[in-house]
């Protein structure tokens, strides 16, 4: 890819991708050094993608696969107090914010068991659809709306919200 592509592609993907590896790593010099990893694999493999509508699928994939390489080989991580996190982090809902105070939104996103941390943090905070967190992350779509109807279900309650419950009209056949 030419330079003048190369700066447009961080130019659109940087801020997003940040976020992304900052909801997974919670540090915030781990996610610069995700992020700069996952454009210098671009850098060299990039050009070997021949679908560009898949440039954003690829980007976000390969920092998730870094976080992980990186995860398996620590044995543990720094951590970040939530107020400094507060500005990278999604709000559960609009209705959560005006019922909860943010430092008790970001602990209960915090609490969320790790599997349903990066289909939760791309839902909300990079707006993805359920096929491209699948792809992203490499697991069925299936898996991918069962995790976040969980993930969700449990940041509910860890805010004392009662979980959503299907209308009466859902329910029937």
């Amino acid at each position: 890819m030419a330079g003048v592509e190369f700066e447009s592609l961080v130019a659109r993907y940087y801020e997003p991708l940040y976020q992304f590896a900052f909801s997974l790593a919670r540090d915030e010099s781990d996610a610069c050094d995700l992020t700069q990893q996952t454009f210098s694999i671009w850098a060299a493999k990039g050009h070997q993608l021949r679908d560009t509508s898949k440039v954003k699928t690829w980007l976000f994939t390969t920092l998730h696969r870094e976080f992980l390489g990186i995860r398996r080989k620590q044995t543990r991580f720094p951590h970040v107090e939530l107020e400094q996190a507060s500005p990278e982090l999604p709000a559960v809902s609009p209705d959560a914010i005006s019922r909860h105070d943010t430092a008790e939104v970001l602990a209960a996103l915090a609490g969320l068991d790790e599997i349903f941390q990066a289909p939760v943090a791309l839902f909300y905070l990079q707006d993805c659809s359920y096929n491209e967190i699948a792809e992203i992350l490499q697991v069925p779509l299936g898996t991918i709306k069962s995790r976040l109807a969980r993930g969700i279900g449990r940041l509910q309650e860890l805010l004392g919200d009662e979980p959503a419950r299907p209308r009466p009209e859902q329910t029937q056949l």
